[in-house]
């Protein structure tokens, strides 16, 4: 299971705050706060101002004076194009983008909150006894009144309905269409200060998030129908924001900051803490930022920067998603299943059948419901350690089959299954990364990298550290090979080395890596990657390099994983490169190791050539398997056979052979010569029917005059029906009888009689068989 360290799995940054001077006379208060829908613009209600900043820059644009008394809410169009505000004067008016005022409208009262129509450029404005919605194409503002001050209100995403907070506790939800007709009403029991629709449109149905002043934030549906229970806060909401379209709501207010929380109502952690009451909280579009407004005037922008979450053993690859649910991923057939914990997934481990998940208050222990480690992805719960009122602390948790070891700065503590300590290490460093490294049930061992640059080896029931070796700086990150002779480790100054431990020796010393990994199927092979470059190191070979963006987390067989921000990606990497290497070298045992790794068919049938030659015969026999050549496999058992008979196991006339059978006639016709076997050339050739090539060797092969040879090739041309060549054949041969019956079966009629007159006198039995054919023929002359 290998862990990175990245801090808490949330944390807050403080990109920019601004507390602008107080003018008029008036209090600087930030009631309210919007986003043009770009992101790039924040409009701010503050005192009786309306203040534009740069949202990314926090640079004040413009400070606008249109309003008398206090400014009480803002809220930007769904076009960007126009934002309107509202305040204490009564007054709404409309701006543009660039700050310029446009219209106003009035109400007899306070204006207390605004909302643009999602779909139109319909505004929606609030006061203590009415609301009204004002249309560019409407010449006046039709009002409606209400039985209790508004506090808030909001859009559902399709524009359709409007929901109003209420001081009495009632949420009243219109129809655009018919406002003044109270369509749906939700009951409270104190002042709803702050409500939002979720907007995602993933969402099967519109959720209404609540925040009211009996200290609970509440969700309902459309229909009024509240979904969960209510969320106790312990201190009263003034605002409350769907965050990250949709899949986090974000709380403030008089707990004097604003937390994150799951659209399910899981508190997940705090993202700021403020010297006043939070009024407005508003997450800018398109980027992990959230915008808060204070009672004391001031405007500040978070950055919300949300760590990876995970854990790996191998294929198999946990991660935290919705903050709350843990997906395991197997790497290789890319199935997935989701674990909902229902709370906040702070820490993951992963270890061969056993996934652990850390929540605030307790660590989840689950196991495989089925022995088969390599393909059963059900997961059920088996064991809980209470963590509540217990002073462990965990930047990083190691899962083995019968602890949880928790590690924080120096100090590592092993628990059993029960939360019972067990056994607790002081290291001289902090931690920074940890890797477990396998073994015996209950004793496996853990490998930590340190901030001295230190890489210790730990055992679970061992209390003493065992170092390895020291680095000349902090450590980024670590494996072992399989056979855990050597250890590979990366720096922070991206110096990357291998180490083989029993000599301490550096067998590798490369710059540019950001993590490091073995090959857990071949020992020679580990991959680095950093740069946005991958580069893999086979044996003593030269490097092979390509582009990958992020970090490798694991290597097995051909197939790379590497994260890249949040996402777990599976790389193939072609092994061709290598098993030619290996090829080259000669070195088919290894050549055969990189194969098992995955290469294509031609890559085995190249591999089983090769090896057949070298007569690496076990080889070969593995690589013909594979493609299936049962010709070659074949011969592979012919030449096993042969090397048991005394005489026929000769090296390199088994070479030759494997030449011949592979083509490679001349290769193999030379070393059958130099072999002392040259008739086994002359008998290659022949049966190829390359007579000319057959000759060469003939002399050596003792073959007298070629005569034989001629013979052969006699027999194979009057195989063929060329009785020409034959005949001719015949005669090199010096059997003038047989040439004489070709040339006769064939009414060669003019050729027998050249034959006839050829043959000396003493030729009996050839001229009497000329004769009958010639006379058979109707060549009474030549018969004569």
């Amino acid at each position: 299971s290998r862990l990175w360290v990245g801090g808490e799995p949330m944390r807050t940054i403080l990109a920019w705050q601004a507390k602008p001077p107080e003018r008029e006379g008036a209090k600087n208060i930030v009631y309210d706060i919007a986003f043009r829908p770009d992101g790039l613009q924040l409009v701010a209600a503050v005192g009786m101002r309306v203040l534009v900043y740069d949202a990314v820059e926090g640079e004040l644009l413009n400070s606008l004076k249109g309003h008398k008394e206090a400014v009480y809410c803002v809220a930007y169009s769904h076009d960007g194009s126009r934002f309107a505000s509202g305040g204490a004067d009564k007054q709404v008016i409309i701006w543009t983008s660039s700050a310029e005022g446009i219209l106003k409208y009035a109400h007899t009262e306070p204006i207390q909150t605004l909302a643009y129509n999602p779909m139109t450029h319909q505004l929606a404005s609030a006061t203590s006894g009415d609301f009204g919605l004002w249309s560019a194409e409407a010449r006046s503002v039709p009002k409606h009144k209400l039985p209790s001050r508004a506090l808030c209100c909001s859009w559902t995403n399709d524009g359709q309905h409007l929901a109003l907070g209420l001081y009495s506790g009632v949420v009243t939800i219109r129809d655009r269409h018919r406002p003044d007709v109270e369509k749906v009403r939700i009951e409270r029991s104190s002042p709803v200060w702050s409500l939002m629709w979720n907007p995602s449109r993933a969402e099967q149905a519109d959720v209404l998030a609540v925040a009211c002043w009996d200290q609970s934030v509440s969700f309902h549906q459309l229909s009024g129908k509240q979904v969960g229970k209510d969320r106790e806060l312990g201190y009263d909401p003034c605002c409350v924001s769907y965050f990250a379209n949709g899949e986090y709501v974000v709380v403030g207010g008089a707990s004097r900051g604003a937390s994150l929380w799951t659209k399910d109502g899981v508190k997940l952690t705090q993202i700021c803490a403020r010297d006043s009451w939070v009024w407005t909280c508003k997450p800018r579009p398109k980027a992990n930022f959230v915008a808060v407004g204070s009672q004391d005037g001031t405007i500040a922008m978070y950055q919300l920067q949300f760590h990876t979450v995970h854990g790996l053993y191998q294929e198999r690859y946990a991660y935290r998603d919705n903050m709350t649910d843990v997906i395991v991923q197997h790497l290789l057939t890319d199935e997935r299943v989701r674990i909902k914990c229902r709370d906040y997934v702070q820490k993951i481990s992963v270890y061969k059948d056993r996934l652990a998940v850390q929540l605030p208050e307790r660590i989840l222990i689950y196991e495989l419901a089925q022995d088969d480690e390599s393909s059963d992805m059900s997961y059920r719960p088996c064991e809980r350690i209470n963590l509540t009122g217990r002073k462990l602390k965990c930047s990083l948790l190691v899962v083995t089959a019968a602890h949880v070891t928790l590690c924080h700065e120096k100090r590592m503590q092993a628990l059993d299954y029960r939360g019972n300590l067990v056994r607790e290490w002081l290291l001289d460093s902090e931690v920074r990364y940890v890797k477990v490294v396998g073994g015996e049930r209950e004793r496996e061992g853990l490998l930590l990298g340190l901030e001295s640059g230190g890489v210790v080896k730990v055992f679970v029931d061992n209390p003493f550290p065992v170092q390895l070796v020291k680095l000349d700086a902090a450590v980024r990150c670590l494996d072992l090979s399989a056979s855990r002779r050597k250890l590979a480790a990366v720096d922070e100054n991206g110096l990357v080395r291998v180490y083989n431990l029993a000599t301490g020796a550096v067998e590798l010393e490369e710059t540019g890596g950001n993590s490091v990994a073995w090959n857990a199927q071949m020992e020679e092979m580990l991959c680095y990657s950093g740069n946005g470059v991958l580069s893999i190191k086979t044996a003593n070979f030269p490097l092979h390099t390509q582009k990958l963006q992020g970090f490798v987390v694991g290597f097995s067989g051909s197939k790379i994983f590497c994260l890249h921000y949040v996402e777990m990606k599976t790389v193939d990497v072609p092994q061709s490169a290598s098993l030619y290497q290996f090829i080259e070298r000669q070195d088919f045992a290894g050549a055969a190791r990189v194969a098992n790794l995955g290469v294509t068919e031609a890559d085995w049938r190249t591999l089983g050539a090769e090896a057949l030659r070298a007569l690496e015969l076990k080889v070969a026999r593995a690589a013909f398997v594979r493609t299936k050549d049962m010709g070659l496999l074949n011969l592979v058992r012919r030449i096993e056979a042969m090397r048991k008979v005394p005489g026929q196991d000769d090296p390199a006339l088994l070479t030759a052979d494997v030449l011949a059978h592979q083509g490679r006639h001349q290769e193999a016709a030379r070393l059958y010569a130099k072999s002392g076997r040259p008739e086994r050339a002359v008998q290659l050739y022949t049966d190829l029917r390359q007579w000319d090539e057959a000759r060469q060797y003939a002399g050596t092969a003792g073959l007298a005059n070629n005569a034989e040879l001629a013979k052969r090739q006699a027999e194979w041309a009057e195989e063929v029906k060329d009785w020409r060549a034959a005949s001719a054949s015949y005669l090199a041969a010096g059997d003038t009888l047989r040439a004489a019956r070709v040339l006769g079966e064939n009414g060669a009629a003019v050729q027998l009689a050249e034959l006839v007159h050829s043959l000396p006198t003493s030729a009996n039995e050839e001229l009497v068989l000329c004769a009958a054919f010639l006379r058979k023929l109707g060549a009474l002359d030549g018969a004569r």
